[in-house]
């Protein structure tokens, strides 16, 4: 789970929220928020939640594919959650939650999710070893174990066994 001489960080350090209000410039003519627009919104706040687990620079090395579950409109508040789901030598997963809320009503909708593996950078932008995780509660390890089964089909998906 991460280099033996870096101290373990609790999962709640790495955790991160962010609130945008979605603008015309957003959207379609339709009023539909670009799918790009909500992505961008998810990099950077798997990126930060990774930083913050690291303290490095990272990069982004995958993305699970996104499904958009309802729509998001203009004028909607859109909250982007995110948190490192778990750690292997260099790189963490980062899983995220992406909620659109409507302001005039209070309706809060599930949008979209996804799990971003990032990769600590050094000076160099060499991949460099990241503290361990420290799995502290049911859900934790919830979490953590779907991770490591998200990891072993992607590494299978390329034809690589090692997990």
């Amino acid at each position: 789970m991460g280099d033996a001489s870096l101290h373990p960080k609790r999962a709640a350090e790495s955790r991160v929220t962010l609130a945008q209000v979605m603008l015309p410039e957003d959207a379609n003519s339709q009023g539909h928020v670009h799918g790009g627009t909500i992505m961008k919104l998810v990099d950077t706040v798997a990126a930060v939640a990774a930083m913050r687990h690291a303290r490095r620079r990272v990069a982004t090395v995958y993305m699970d594919g996104m499904s958009f579950l309802s729509p998001v409109f203009v004028g909607n508040l859109v909250t982007v959650k995110a948190a490192v789901n778990a750690v292997w030598r260099t790189s963490m997963e980062v899983g995220v939650r992406v909620e659109a809320e409507d302001l005039l009503s209070g309706r809060v909708t599930h949008t979209s999710s996804a799990y971003l593996d990032m990769v600590a950078l050094d000076e160099r932008g060499t991949p460099t070893p990241v503290p361990p995780l420290a799995v502290e509660t049911d859900e934790e390890r919830r979490r953590w174990e779907a991770a490591q089964e998200r990891r072993t089909r992607r590494l299978r998906a390329v034809g690589r066994e090692e997990v």
